[in-house]
């Protein structure tokens, strides 16, 4: 589940995107003033979760339908937690790699079956055509954000808070340019380094995003990383600035320019990622 610091990368779609019940029940979730806002959400997924196990991993838990919500002049625009989904991806991901024991002992087979049959559902696209949305909303990213989520936006699309009860520093686009600067990207990378792992990041960012409605509005939030940052560094950050200038090197084959960019945008959030060992 959502740590206090981490970052997160958002879809909102609007009530088209949804089945006529969804459209009816976000009506009336906005309309009853239940929606959450996301300084709040991490907290509160983190609280469902932890109320709808109990004393331990024995079952797939019910969880509430929540959602961020984001209303413009002329529309309403969702994004669904898919709380569900999330932690029946968490208890898969939770055996990875470990001794079938401990697996066992932290992962019960039983729980474990039913969270593969409701991720295997969820992406067959059996509850895309059931319920007429796409199967997670939501990234998230603890102690840093991911390189590849800066390629979605332009750094005019920043909105920074610093007042001193409150801090805050997103991005937000339209899903079509979001889509447009993935593919652009993609294209410089592949001509440029191949199918290294930076392209495949890319890449998949950019399949994630045509998972959604294509009036859909895409987010970036630094989250509680903005608790990890000063005021003026948060005014300073040029990260997507980074990875355009990175990008642009490539294209014209400069590669020391973008190599440098690169190098930059690395050692700064190995710096943010290096405080989780902090005690």
């Amino acid at each position: 589940m959502p740590s206090l610091f981490a970052s997160y990368l958002r879809v909102y779609e609007p009530l088209t995107a949804f089945d006529r019940d969804r459209q009816s029940y976000w009506r009336r979730y906005v309309s009853e003033g239940r929606a959450v806002a996301p300084v709040e959400g991490p907290g509160r997924q983190r609280t469902a979760v932890i109320e709808a196990l109990g004393a331990g991993w024995t079952r797939l838990p019910d969880l509430p339908e929540e959602a961020y919500v984001l209303e413009t002049d002329d529309t309403l625009l969702i994004c669904p937690w898919n709380l569900r989904i999330r932690v029946a991806e968490a208890a898969l991901s939770a055996r990875d790699g470990v001794p079938s024991v401990l697996a066992d002992a932290f992962v019960p087979p039983v729980l474990a079956g039913q969270a593969k049959a409701v991720v295997d559902d969820w992406r067959s696209g059996a509850r895309v055509l059931e319920h007429g949305v796409p199967r997670v909303h939501e990234q998230i990213a603890t102690w840093g954000v991911p390189l590849r989520w800066f390629v979605l936006f332009d750094p005019a699309e920043r909105d920074l808070v610093t007042a001193p009860d409150r801090r805050s520093l997103r991005y937000r686009t339209e899903i079509s340019k979001a889509r447009r600067r993935s593919s652009r990207a993609l294209s410089v990378l592949r001509k440029s380094v191949g199918e290294a792992p930076i392209t495949e990041a890319v890449e998949e960012a950019a399949r994630w995003l045509e998972e959604f409605h294509p009036r859909s509005v895409v987010e970036l939030d630094y989250g509680g990383l903005v608790e990890l940052l000063s005021a003026e560094t948060l005014a300073a950050d040029d990260s997507p600035e980074l990875v355009a200038a990175g990008l642009a090197g490539l294209s014209r084959g400069e590669a020391e320019e973008a190599s440098a960019a690169y190098d930059k945008l690395v050692a700064r959030w190995r710096a943010v990622q290096l405080l989780e060992r902090c005690n």
